[in-house]
């Protein structure tokens, strides 16, 4: 199960926000209790997480909106099997973010009081060309400003997941979750939002850590970046998070994890010893790609398994994982172990937000190009005017051609 691996990425046995979560119990109650919640991408890895924590406090209507029907039947079967008790009104829908379902189905519902958005390009992956990138831009941003836009009443709170990648943008992925915190800013009147950002999830779905045990399932070697140092937090973590931003979170506010990096972060190479480790086997370090997959049958007789370990090379990644800037208003006091980053005047003065002014020249360009197409330079120019200042550095590799 992923829960006796996450240890090896987290360094924790606990969840960081359980304090947190049981402080606010009663408030959580009170504003769960009864409700009519609606969870977008909920068959996801963050998804799942917090589906699992919103049926803890009864709501009155959950409804479950993901693409992926397989997902969705297993978290269904998840639930059932479970402790807790569903809602009296409960129900799962296989439609997407940006369909006409998707519009119809929202507009012809009763309204909901929180909605929870975790649909998401999340991976750097994604924009290694043009097509890629639109989609990203699509699910990013453009769909859930059509989706808002259009929305026939206004919301109690509406929750997006947002990045640490959105802080001082690298890559494109973290440069479109920049842009989704600006499209809800331009909502934020009609739509009370909240948002969080935070790194990686250990071992969710598609993610490198994942993939090690996929790799030890299917007897292939495992591949890891050196020199780099990331946060993990659990699943469990991930929907705590959510939920505490979403339904305690005051209008325009950005959640992120209170820590100290030095004391929370792995390197890769680490997690993938650690992982085979635990899995029975003697992690083999070897000098390229092509000795990994040679010795694989050899090593695998001696209960060994081959590792290549590179210094990372692909486009848009990050040194460091940041939750915000200098520059913003940070709230440290109100959790045990959750930071907020509060709206400064220049966010609740929207009209002389320059900022939304870029926005809108951005979602021009990106309407323009999903119908007529762009070049993968012309996103990167367009972002960097949308953010004033874009440190995208291109490499010319990207992650499908690592093993």
């Amino acid at each position: 199960m992923l829960e006796d691996y996450e240890e090896l990425a987290t360094g924790r046995m606990n969840s960081l926000f359980a304090g947190d979560v049981e402080a606010h119990a009663t408030d959580l109650d009170s504003a769960i209790r009864g409700r009519r919640i609606a969870v977008v991408g909920a068959a996801g890895s963050i998804g799942s997480a917090l589906v699992k924590r919103l049926v803890g406090y009864s709501p009155g209507n959950l409804t479950l909106v993901d693409l992926s029907e397989n997902n969705l039947v297993e978290l269904v079967r998840d639930l059932r099997s479970g402790p807790e008790t569903l809602p009296p009104e409960f129900r799962t829908l296989s439609i997407g973010l940006g369909s006409p379902e998707f519009a119809r189905f929202f507009s012809e519902s009763p309204p909901f009081d929180f909605v929870f958005n975790l649909s998401a390009i999340k991976h750097v992956r994604g924009e290694r060309n043009a097509y890629g990138i639109a989609r990203m831009v699509d699910t990013n941003m453009l769909f859930l400003d059509e989706f808002l836009g259009a929305l026939p009443y206004s919301l109690e709170r509406f929750f997006s997941v947002s990045s640490d990648k959105a802080t001082a943008p690298a890559s494109l992925m973290g440069a479109s979750k920049f842009g989704m915190e600006q499209v809800l800013r331009r909502h934020a009147e009609r739509h009370p939002y909240s948002t969080a950002r935070f790194a990686n999830v250990a071992y969710s779905d598609g993610s490198l850590l994942h993939g090690f045990l996929r790799r030890i399932e299917k007897r292939q070697p495992i591949a890891a970046p050196q020199g780099i140092r990331r946060f993990f937090m659990s699943h469990r973590e991930a929907g705590e998070l959510c939920l505490l931003a979403g339904i305690l979170g005051l209008n325009r506010e950005v959640f992120f994890p209170r820590l100290v990096e030095s004391l929370h972060e792995r390197s890769l190479p680490e997690i993938a010893k650690a992982t085979l480790a635990k899995a029975g086997f003697e992690a083999v370090e070897c000098e390229s790609e092509a000795e990994a997959k040679q010795r694989m049958t050899e090593c695998l007789a001696e209960m060994r398994w081959p590792c290549f370990f590179s210094p990372s090379s692909t486009s848009g990644e990050k040194a460091f994982e940041e939750f915000h800037v200098a520059s913003d208003d940070v709230d440290l006091s109100r959790f045990q172990a959750i930071g907020v980053v509060r709206p400064t005047s220049a966010d609740l003065d929207l009209d002389l937000d320059l900022d939304l002014d870029r926005l809108d020249a951005f979602m021009r360009f990106a309407h323009s190009a999903r119908q007529d197409g762009a070049a993968k330079a012309d996103y990167v120019s367009a972002f960097r005017d949308l953010l004033g200042r874009f440190d995208h550095v291109e490499t010319g590799r990207d992650l499908d051609e690592l093993m």
